[in-house]
């Protein structure tokens, strides 16, 4: 059994823990069933759960047994960590949908053969349960003060919070409790943002069954401004190549900030931490050497070398002398849009060439953005009808590799 906590401490993945030598001692010494949840929310997963899924793969391959949750019950409800707003309330059909997408997209990373792991839903039992019966076995443990506490709830208290989602915490936590009945599950893995409902689970198993369980949460991928890594302007990035291409998935790693590199290397990859430190302490143009392993690296896990090499191909064509028509990456914008104009760091939000406005903004001060083959030199300038050529194109171009052709709808 190899070291499997040592390794997750030592590559920055752990943020808490309910108890920390318990659960070190557990993974470096036996095999342990954990799970972590996948609310089936749209037919594809995204970079965001990609760090989770990672966690699963050198928890695995230390011959521990994931249980991959999907959750065609939660789902129903809707998880208010870090909402503002209630969730679109989904049909039945199309959360089944998106869970069976999601067990496909789940297979290319996890063995699930000969019970090496598990595929579970738990839409088998909270569906059917009954009312009554939930509130006398579960909700009697629950205390509300304790539970409005909890930093899912105070966000979402002063505009409003459904008692529908209120339930969730109950949910997530009778999850558990059920894993643990029917696999001996007694470790449950989540995002930073999970803690809440992780150790409400845990508690719920120590006072109906008198057992131990456990609960480990992971660090947030976050950008410079606090945005969770992952998402751009014009969306998520998918891990569905319909969704996000491969080329469009390589470029937003290689367009990373300097300053996130070596923990996107540590958390997203696994090259050995030499490797990671040495790419990591790169400096000045030196760190887009760094950039273009992760970049490939990532893109090999998720999409397959022969992609990864692809899109690796496409990005150096560009840099070197334009490259063909047909490996530029392009977006298609309403000619509405430009009527009136659009500032250019938004525009370099749509095209994810940017991951957040104070790296757009950064970029222009130093030169690093071309319109045209123009230098961009003010952070508000528009970019109008007048930027597109007769064919009804628009060259946009982020240092020397980067290059984004828009075009007019």
């Amino acid at each position: 059994m190899s070291q499997v906590f040592d390794v997750l401490k030592e590559r920055g993945f752990i943020e808490q823990m309910t108890h920390e030598e318990e659960i070190k001692n557990l993974l470096n010494n036996e095999k342990v069933t954990f799970y972590i949840g996948f609310d089936a929310t749209a037919d594809s997963l995204t970079a965001g759960h990609f760090l989770t899924v990672m966690a699963m793969m050198h928890m695995q391959k230390a011959g521990h047994r994931p249980i991959a949750l999907l959750g065609g019950g939660t789902t129903m409800i809707g998880d208010p960590t870090g909402r503002t707003d209630m969730r679109q309330i989904m049909t039945k059909e199309r959360i089944q949908h998106n869970a069976e997408c999601f067990r496909k997209q789940l297979s290319r990373f996890i063995d699930f053969s000969n019970d090496k792991a598990l595929i579970v839903n738990n839409g088998d039992w909270l569906l059917d349960l009954k009312y009554i019966e939930f509130l006398r076995e579960i909700g009697v443990h629950f205390s509300v003060n304790r539970m409005l506490t909890a930093e899912a709830y105070k966000s979402r208290l002063e505009r409003g919070l459904t008692f529908f989602e209120f339930n969730y915490m109950l949910m997530q936590s009778y999850d558990f409790y059920r894993l643990y009945k029917e696999y001996n599950c007694i470790l449950q893995l989540g995002g930073n943002d999970q803690w809440s409902n992780i150790i409400s689970g845990a508690d719920l198993i120590r006072r109906k069954e008198r057992a131990n369980a456990y609960g480990m949460t992971f660090k947030l991928l976050t950008t410079s401004d606090g945005t969770k890594m992952g998402k751009t302007q014009a969306g998520a990035i998918w891990l569905d190549p319909n969704k996000t291409s491969p080329y469009e998935f390589y470029q937003y790693w290689r367009n990373v900030e300097d300053s996130n590199v070596e923990n996107c290397l540590s958390l997203l990859t696994f090259l050995p931490m030499e490797e990671v430190r040495r790419l990591g302490a790169l400096e000045g143009s030196e760190i887009n050497k760094a950039k273009e392993v992760l970049a490939y690296e990532i893109t090999k896990i998720v999409h397959g070398e022969e992609e990864a090499i692809k899109a690796q191909k496409a990005a150096k064509s560009l840099f070197v002398g334009g490259g063909s028509a047909g490996s530029i990456p392009t977006t298609t914008i309403s000619s509405d849009t430009f009527k009136n104009g659009i500032d250019i760091i938004t525009l370099l939000q749509k095209t994810s060439l940017i991951s957040s406005r104070s790296e757009g903004r950064r970029l222009i001060e130093q030169g690093g953005i071309r319109v045209n083959g123009e230098v961009i030199n003010k952070i508000d300038q528009n970019i109008t009808l007048d930027h597109f050529n007769e064919d009804k194109n628009c060259m946009v171009q982020k240092g020397k590799k980067s290059f984004h052709r828009i075009t007019l709808q």
